[in-house]
């Protein structure tokens, strides 16, 4: 697969996203519908904290792409939606940092909604991933 990204835009000299990203000749697409911070037991985790509920947001959508056989550097579009948009701008970092770290480089959207499925649910991520 041949991947061009059209358009980078970088916060504190990191990769924020890609207005676009061509691909050419992927074998494989990958459709990953939301996902959210919940624990083991299916509840809702770290109540009130938009860092928490990020990070364990990505590493619910990681092992999501590794059963798979998908890493986070294959995601080509990440929609993040949250009912805070300043708690999520506030730390971008976090987004920054997991997708720095994955090598992941999407076309990507940040919106803030009324609400999400669950009223413990700050942020809820659902991707696109191709190889």
């Amino acid at each position: 697969m041949e991947r061009t990204d059209i358009g980078p835009r970088y916060f504190g000299g990191k990769l924020g996203y890609n207005h676009a990203v061509l691909l050419a000749g992927p074998q494989r697409w990958l459709v990953v519908s939301g996902h959210e911070a919940r624990d083991a037991e299916g509840a809702i985790a770290h109540p009130g904290d938009v860092c928490g509920q990020l990070r364990l947001t990505f590493q619910r959508l990681d092992e999501t792409l590794r059963e798979a056989d998908f890493a986070l550097r294959d995601i080509v579009q990440l929609r993040l939606f949250t009912t805070d948009i300043a708690a999520v701008t506030a730390h971008y970092d976090v987004v920054t940092d997991v997708l720095d770290a994955a090598g992941c480089r999407p076309a990507s959207l940040l919106a803030e909604v009324a609400a999400l499925s669950d009223p413990g649910m700050l942020v809820e991520i659902e991707a696109l991933a191709a190889r």
